[in-house]
Formats: structure tokens, sequence, C-alpha cells
């Protein structure tokens, strides 16, 4: 899901987007800044803001970057991308249980 997102890395915001969000991250796109696995960031939308671990970065090019970020407080993230992602866990489960269903009535 493609969200905007203003990454704060030290004192510095930089305009990014997010590729994918999950209940415990994300991956963002279009960042133009130098980052490391390790960092902390602080992502905001709108008044919202929270905390996340940069986990692995991707250069696309030398001006630009992907990076898969871990959420430092996974109770908020639902609130924070203003999306209910438990309708995509329970999804999931649902696509697990249909593999198994259609897994062993091909045997």
């Amino acid at each position: 899901m493609v969200l905007p997102v203003k990454v704060a890395v030290d004192t510095i915001t930089h305009l990014a987007h997010t590729i994918d969000i999950t209940p415990s991250g994300a991956r963002l796109g279009t960042l133009r800044t130098q980052l490391q696995p390790g960092m902390i960031i602080t992502l905001r939308r709108g008044l919202k803001k929270a905390e996340f671990r940069v986990q692995w970065i991707r250069q696309l090019s030398p001006n630009e970057l992907q990076a898969g970020i871990e959420s430092l407080e996974p109770q908020k993230q639902n609130n924070f991308w203003g999306v209910n992602l438990s309708d995509q866990s329970e999804a999931k489960k649902d696509m697990q249980a249909l593999l198994t269903l259609l897994s062993s009535r091909s045997k």
C-alpha cells in the first residue's frame, strides 16, 4: 500500500512513501538520504509519528534507495498507518487453510 510519509533522520526531514506495510513494519521507497541498517528513524503521517529501525537498504540508483523498516512500537502500527492490518493477517490464515485443503485433495 502506497502511503506518503515524512522520514526524520536526526534533525532533517525527507519525503518518501511506503511500498508495502505490515503489522510490524514497512518497505519505504523514493528515499534520497543515506541510511544504514540499525539506524533509528522517525516517520510522520499527518500528526502521527512513530519510531522505526532500519533493517535493510537497497540502492536503486546513486540518489535513490529503498529500506525495510521495523516498528519499535508495534502496538501503534494499525493506528499509525490508518489501515486495519488485522484483516490481512486473517486473509493470510484463510489462504493457508485453502492451500492446505487443495494440497490434501490433490493426493
